[in-house]
């Protein structure tokens, strides 16, 4: 019997896999899922079975090195339940194989032991006749073999009799007799890679890779993914350009008028916004007026603090004016505590649109970017991240704000990473000295959308809120932290009793 030409589809049943696989694995074909120990390959193999389950399809698991019992407890610790629509056959070597006085003197032993392995789970298929079936692992057919050609052929071995049976199968291959063999790469349907990476610092990361799949397009590059209670979750990687919405690009106010005028009429809708400072000048401050504006135009929105505990954070804002506690609990914002030690830049991704998604957020605030960057091993990697999170949030119509801390308080300054070209608009806060007082003051130095003031204005942040200036037009070296007082007038705010540094 010849297996037809289909291709239909057998779901993986791993949240995200078979996005990534465009629809899952072709049906009556092999594949091959390789990892080192603890990358998840058992996981996977039982949600493969219990989504055909699900399905009516009869599953086979054969373990060659792992026993029935560690194998269901394993289940059990995820809540997965191997039920009656799945046989595990353990594959063990027959007691005299252990015994000195029955070693074979005249063959070899692997010859006798490849053949009675390769037979019984024959024997086995033959009379259960599963749709789909799971084989690990490789190593210890690789270990039986003796040798690559033989290795080989026994390979095509299983995979035509699997294949006349369409039968779909996926063989486990734990990389720990010889990493360098691609001997089943080049045999099998479809490849998938697993691979985990140890930070220095932080949980293990895991990401994986479709290296091979004949006749089907699929997602390419990396993936991340995580283990968790229930199985393995995978988050494929954001691509912009698949997604689009219709929306109107109008104008957004921060509800602050001088602040509009610096903007040049505020912020346009599915646009991008960094604002650039100094540790403590008011970035997260500046963020939350649109946020604050959104929820009063009746949408919502959302924070992603990295930097900041929330009791802190909402103490600090209810003191000017701003209450995100009562935001939160009346369903108008997402709030949503960070730790980049324990969170991939794919995972993150993943809940940013996961939440624009099911809620249809207008606005988003992700605070910092020095706290994102920590959760990414490289900076070139963080800026490719970023690109594709904004564009797919600028294509949603929801207006992003970025925060980034600069090193340093005056003078020169750098920023951990360059996002600025990302961004549509940039607003620049920075410390000054008057007078022997700190004062702070904004501008803004980029706005893709339109036109924007070029002026300087000082700021405050009072317990009625943020509050603006006229431009400082008579100073000089404002940016630099030093300004020059080169007009007649008095330009600079007055200090009032309700001021943070007052």
């Amino acid at each position: 019997m010849v297996a037809p030409t289909t291709s239909k589809k057998a779901r993986t049943g791993v949240p995200g896999l078979d996005d990534i696989l465009s629809g899952g694995l072709s049906e009556g074909r092999v594949f091959l899922l390789e990892g080192n120990p603890g990358t998840g390959k058992t996981t996977i193999a039982l949600r493969f079975l219990l989504e055909g389950a699900a399905a009516g399809e009869k599953g086979l698991y054969v373990t060659l090195s792992e026993t029935e019992d560690e194998l269901r407890e394993g289940a059990l610790s995820h809540g997965l339940i191997i039920d009656e629509n799945i046989d595990v056959y353990e594959l063990v070597p027959p007691e005299s194989l252990l015994d000195a006085d029955q070693q074979q003197s005249l063959l070899y032993s692997s010859d006798l032991e490849l053949g009675e392995t390769t037979k019984a789970i024959f024997e086995t298929f033959e009379r259960l006749q599963p749709k789909r079936v799971v084989l690990d692992s490789l190593s210890e057919i690789r270990l039986l073999a003796q040798g690559s050609l033989r290795y080989r052929r026994q390979i095509l071995a299983l995979k035509h009799y699997f294949a006349k049976r369409n039968a779909t199968v996926l063989l486990l291959d734990d990389l720990t007799s010889d990493v360098l063999d691609k001997t089943v790469h080049s045999v099998v349907h479809g490849v998938i890679k697993l691979e985990e990476l140890a930070p220095n610092y932080g949980s293990e990361r895991r990401r994986l890779r479709i290296v091979k799949y004949r006749g089907q397009a699929f997602r390419g590059g990396y993936h991340d993914f995580i283990i968790q209670t229930g199985g393995v979750v995978a988050f494929p990687r954001l691509v912009a350009l698949e997604h689009r919405k219709q929306f109107t690009r109008d104008r957004l106010s921060s509800g602050i008028g001088e602040f509009d005028d610096l903007l040049g009429g505020g912020l346009e809708r599915g646009s991008s916004c960094l604002v650039l400072g100094p540790a403590g000048t008011g970035k997260t401050t500046f963020g939350l007026q649109f946020v604050v504006s959104a929820i009063r135009r009746g949408e919502k929105a959302a924070i992603f603090v990295f930097d900041e505990e929330l009791g802190l954070l909402f103490d600090r804002t209810r003191a000017i004016g701003i209450d995100l506690e009562k935001m939160r609990d009346e369903g108008n914002l997402h709030i949503e505590q960070v730790d980049a030690a324990e969170l991939s830049p794919g995972e993150f991704a993943h809940r940013v649109r996961e939440r624009v998604d099911s809620a249809n957020l207008r606005t988003v605030i992700i605070d910092s970017l020095n706290g994102y960057q920590a959760s990414m091993p490289e900076e070139n990697a963080l800026v490719l991240h970023m690109h594709e999170l904004l564009q797919y949030l600028n294509r949603q119509g929801t207006t992003t704000i970025l925060t980034v801390a600069q090193h340093g308080l005056v003078g020169d300054m750098k920023a951990p990473v360059d996002v600025t070209y990302l961004a549509d608009t940039v607003v620049l806060l920075r410390y000054f000295e008057a007078r022997g007082k700190v004062r702070r003051a904004v501008s803004v130095i980029k706005k893709r959308t339109g036109n924007h003031e070029d002026t300087i204005r000082e700021f405050r942040i009072t317990k009625n809120g943020l509050s603006l200036g006229q431009p400082l037009d008579e100073f000089q070296g404002v940016l630099r932290g030093v300004p020059t007082f080169v007009g007649k007038a008095e330009p600079l705010l007055a200090l009032g009793v309700g001021d943070e540094n007052s």
